[in-house]
């Protein structure tokens, strides 16, 4: 896409595999320095690194719980530390737990709300300090597109993804003024390597009838929005949920 990241920093979290994993590899198509989080899938992240460097990029793995703060913090320094900078931050490390609420327990949705809330809220506290002091940053924050619409059987992802959209508007305001930008996309349901193959085949046709473009989703599909959003094409852009879902929710 030629959108000019050489020399900058991007951290992503949830970064070795699935949607991280594109984004990462885009990212480092773009010309940005790479440091892929993961939590425990360290042969996946690894392997990803390797197959940047390969072909030419920059990558490197880091650990971190990002529902950690400490863990977080500790992570940040080290990227800042390793690589001069921390340009930019791609909070995509989420989970899931498809399940009718009622049926739902309180474990289950402390789960979800210390990885999709609070995840997001460790990484940006710890690289928008840094980003201040550089009077340099873009973030972007992925939700599902529950979040704009709600959906059933993910009532507490879709409000872990309402309260990430808030407080990502809330953070474009605070920050701006030192050049660094917020914004969230939202993706509709993509087919991952960690799709539940035998069910996503028995539906479908009902699903896919859902969306305009009559196709779901690849993460190929959601990276390089994400990555537009972190260059400078998009520098008048703060503040905003861009969706990329077929069509499945045409709201604004």
């Amino acid at each position: 896409m030629q959108l000019g990241l050489e020399g900058k920093v991007a951290l992503v979290t949830g970064g070795a595999r699935d949607v991280g994993g594109e984004i990462s590899r885009t990212l480092a198509a773009e010309g940005a320095t790479v440091a892929i989080n993961y939590r425990g899938s360290a042969d996946e992240a690894n392997a990803l690194v390797d197959e940047i460097t390969n072909k030419g990029g920059k990558a490197f793995a880091y650990q971190a719980d990002v529902t950690d703060y400490e863990q977080v913090k500790a992570m940040v320094d080290q990227v800042v530390a390793d690589h001069g900078a921390l340009n930019i931050l791609v909070n995509n490390a989420g989970l899931v737990i498809q399940k009718r609420f009622t049926e739902s327990d309180p474990d289950q949705w402390k789960k979800q709300t210390d990885v999709c809330h609070y995840g997001i809220i460790n990484a940006c506290h710890a690289a928008s300090q840094v980003m201040q002091a550089q009077k340099d940053g873009r973030i972007v924050n992925i939700v599902g597109d529950s979040a704009r619409v709600g959906e059933a059987y993910l009532s507490v992802k879709a409000a872990t993804g309402g309260s990430a959209m808030a407080f990502t508007k809330s953070l474009a305001k605070e920050l701006g003024r030192f050049n660094v930008r917020a914004n969230v996309v939202a993706f509709g349901m993509l087919e991952t390597s960690h799709s539940d193959k035998e069910w996503l085949e028995q539906n479908r046709a009902k699903i896919e009838r859902q969306y305009p473009l009559r196709r779901m989703g690849f993460p190929q599909d959601v990276a390089p929005t994400v990555v537009f959003l972190t260059s400078d094409a998009t520098s008048w852009v703060t503040g905003q949920v861009v969706s990329v879902s077929g069509g499945y929710s045409m709201v604004g």
